[in-house]
């Protein structure tokens, strides 16, 4: 969610089929015009404009954060989800959209949040609260977040759910995919249609918040042994399926770490990859949102404070299994069980191996290689992506070898592709054999043959 420091605006939440699908037209039209003056621009200049440069233009850029900030729901979530899932295919306009929307999160004005509330709680609601801020704390795609203190002192925070988000969201991820392929903003080679589906099945998911506070309450189970998270406790009391009450729990931003001391940056992302450890292969259940804000960090006591559970998912067996061979394969330098286990589990086709079988092998020995050096790993070393980016377009772009990955498999390397760009971002260096080996046992032999080679 973002941070209540971020300037906001009041703009109504439209909630309506044909007032949504209006905004998409306003939008469609503001886009065309906005090609139109530039492509005459650019043959004033004596220049042949190509669309892309048409349409990706700062006013237009400007014009899709703005309309879909002003959507949220789905139009907003939808986005966010393919800008990290399709990572480094994007244009960089696209991500500079998506950043847009996560700096400039609308609010709803106190006349809707007066409807929106008294529809969940009547209309002699205020008289609950000793206190209910008018101000939200954090705002995001699917709702905003406000501070409450009830007469007997419970502090709480309080997500209220935009009005017409759950109704809107099959519609809205369609438009949204039509506009991003009209517009030239994804590339039409790249088939989002598996993603689309289940965009469509987590954002309702996410929109129920009684299923949210369920995943609340279970993750607090889970981590009662952990006294290094925090997470907030669900109020029963005021929670809908559209409205979720916790206790209000105090914690900064965890991008705030960046200019902590190393070994405080290093213990705090420990801490979260502990967790995702723990998620996929002891509870079977993880919060697959990676989002930053998701995270924030108890400077006096180095704790982790955990939010936002609409996005858990559970964590089949078999994909579990799969990362399992898969992480020990590569971290005791078996290339051979790294494809072997990469295909296996649906990281890779084998038409991608058959075709490009230097390249996969190439990739997989860059891995091998980062993984396998001695100490720790230095997440923010980014050299080698370069590398790997570049051999992996080039597989890429044979139409022959793509492959599109389970969903289930996806949605949790989601969460580790997002624990992994935090790392970088926080520039951590963490053992990451040692990490592994508290989960289950690695090959000590197969390391010293792997160093025992490199040397």
């Amino acid at each position: 969610m973002t941070d209540n420091s971020i300037k906001h605006k009041n703009r109504a939440v439209p909630n309506g089929r044909l007032s949504r699908l209006s905004q998409f037209g306003r939008l469609a039209s503001g886009v065309a015009g906005g090609m139109i003056a530039e492509g005459a621009r650019r043959l004033a200049d004596g220049e042949r404009p190509a669309m892309r440069d048409m349409i990706l233009t700062p006013g237009n850029v400007a014009r899709v954060a703005d309309r879909l900030s002003h959507l949220r729901g789905a139009a907003m979530k939808l986005g966010q989800m393919i800008s990290m899932d399709a990572g480094d295919m994007l244009p960089p306009e696209l991500t500079e959209i998506m950043a847009r929307l996560r700096d400039n999160a609308h609010r709803m004005p106190p006349q809707q949040l007066q409807r929106v509330l008294e529809q969940q709680w009547g209309q002699d609601w205020r008289k609950r609260f000793a206190h209910f801020g008018a101000t939200p704390i954090a705002a995001a795609s699917i709702g905003q977040v406000h501070r409450a203190k009830t007469p007997d002192g419970r502090d709480l925070a309080i997500k209220v759910q935009y009005p017409g988000v759950r109704e809107s969201i099959d519609a809205d991820v369609d438009n949204v995919a039509t506009l991003l392929r009209v517009s030239n903003l994804l590339p039409s080679e790249l088939d989002i249609a598996p993603l689309l589906a289940e965009a469509k099945k987590q954002l309702h998911e996410e929109a129920d918040y009684l299923r949210e506070g369920g995943y609340l309450t279970l993750f607090g189970e889970l981590l009662a042994d952990a006294s290094d998270y925090v997470i907030p406790v669900l109020d029963e009391e005021f929670t809908t399926d559209q409205v979720l009450a916790m206790s209000f729990v105090e914690g900064k931003a965890i991008e705030t770490l960046v200019d902590a001391p190393q070994d405080t940056r290093d213990t705090a992302m420990g801490l979260l990859f502990q967790l995702v450890m723990r998620e996929i292969f002891e509870f079977g259940r993880i919060q697959s949102d990676p989002n930053f804000a998701n995270y924030r960090y108890q400077p006096e006591t180095g704790n982790l404070v955990l939010l936002d559970f609409g996005a858990t998912r559970e964590v089949d067996a078999k994909v579990a299994d799969g990362y399992r061979r898969l992480i020990i394969a590569a971290l005791n330098g078996d290339r051979d069980g790294v494809r072997e286990e990469a295909l296996a589990a649906g990281f890779v086709s084998q038409a991608a191996i058959t075709r490009h079988g230097d390249r996969v092998a190439a990739m997989i020995d860059v891995i091998i290689n980062e993984l396998t050096r001695p100490g720790k790993f230095d997440f923010g070393d980014r050299g080698f992506v370069s590398i790997l980016r570049e051999q992996g377009m080039d597989v890429a772009v044979d139409k022959a070898a793509w492959h599109i990955p389970p969903t289930d498999l996806l949605f949790v390397q989601r969460k580790i592709s997002g624990m992994a760009l935090l790392a970088a971002r926080l520039k951590v260096r963490i053992d990451v054999r040692a990490l592994v080996a508290e989960h289950f046992t690695l090959d000590e032999g197969a390391e010293a043959d792997a160093l025992d080679t490199e040397s």
